[in-house]
C-alpha cells in the first residue's frame, strides 16, 4: 500500500501537469488575440458594407445625373440642328425652340453642378472604403500568422500531453483499481488535488495543521495504512 500511495502522489503530479498543459492550450494568449482579431474583422465587415453602400448609392446618383446630362445634350443638339438647318423658319417656332434650348442649357448646368457635388461627396467615402479594406487585409494576414503560430505551439503542447498520458498510464498500472477510483473521485471533488504530502504537521492540500492527537494517531498507524486529512479528506502521503 505504501508504494501504491507514493505512486498516487506521482500520478497527482502528472495530472497537475496535464491540467496545466490543457489550461495553456485553452487559454493561450494567441487564442485571445485570434478572438479579438475575429471580432475586429466582423466590425470592419459591417463598417465596410455600410461604406460601400454609401459609395455605391452616390455613384448611382452620379450615373443617373450624367445620363440625364447626356440626354439633355443630345436633345439640345437636335434642337440646334432644327434651328440652324432651315427646317424651321417661322419666328414663333424658332422662338419656342430657342426658349427650350435655353431651358435645357440651364438644366444641364445645374445637373453638371450636381455631378461635381456627387464626385466630391464620393471621394472621402471611397477613401474610407479603401482604408477599411487595407485594415481588413492587415488583420487577415495577422490572423493567418497567429493561426500558424498557434498550430505550431499546439503541436508542441500536444506532444507534451501525449508524453504525460503515457507516463501516467505506466504509474496507474502500479495502483490497485479501488484506490485509483477513490483518487479519481477525490480529485473531481477537491479541485483536482486528491493526494498531498504531510509536511511539518500540515496537509499539503488544504495547508491546515493537523491536531496533535491526529498526528500522534498517524505516527502510530501501520506503514501501509491509508491516511486521510480530517480537514479536507485528501489522501496523505507520510514522509
Amino acid at each position: 500500500m505504501t508504494d501504491a500511495i507514493h505512486r498516487l502522489l506521482e500520478i497527482q503530479e502528472q495530472d497537475t501537469r496535464g491540467d496545466q498543459l490543457r489550461h495553456r492550450r485553452e487559454h493561450h494568449p494567441l487564442r485571445t488575440e485570434l478572438a479579438e482579431i475575429t471580432g475586429a474583422l466582423t466590425d470592419l465587415r459591417l463598417r465596410h458594407e455600410e461604406a460601400v453602400g454609401r459609395r455605391d448609392a452616390i455613384r448611382r446618383r452620379q450615373a443617373d445625373l450624367e445620363a440625364e446630362v447626356a440626354a439633355n445634350n443630345e436633345r439640345l443638339a437636335g434642337i440646334e440642328r432644327r434651328m440652324y438647318s432651315g427646317e424651321v423658319s417661322a419666328p414663333r417656332d424658332l422662338q419656342a425652340l430657342s426658349s427650350e434650348a435655353d431651358g435645357l442649357r440651364a438644366r444641364t448646368s445645374r445637373l453638371e453642378d450636381l455631378v461635381l457635388e456627387a464626385m466630391e461627396e464620393a471621394e472621402p467615402v471611397a477613401a474610407a472604403v479603401a482604408a477599411l479594406e487595407s485594415e481588413a487585409g492587415s488583420l487577415s494576414r495577422r490572423r493567418a500568422e497567429a493561426e500558424a503560430q498557434l498550430g505550431e505551439e499546439d503541436a508542441v503542447l500536444g506532444a507534451e500531453e501525449t508524453d504525460h498520458v503515457r507516463a501516467r498510464a505506466v504509474l496507474a498500472e502500479e495502483v490497485p483499481a479501488d484506490l485509483l477510483q477513490r483518487y479519481e473521485q477525490l480529485r473531481a471533488r477537491l479541485g483536482g488535488v486528491a493526494v498531498a504530502s504531510l509536511h511539518n504537521g500540515a496537509c499539503g492540500g488544504c495547508h491546515l495543521s493537523l491536531p496533535a492527537t491526529e498526528l500522534d494517531r498517524i505516527r502510530k498507524a501501520p506503514p501501509d495504512s491509508l491516511i486521510t486529512c480530517e480537514q479536507c479528506g485528501r489522501i496523505l502521503v507520510r514522509p
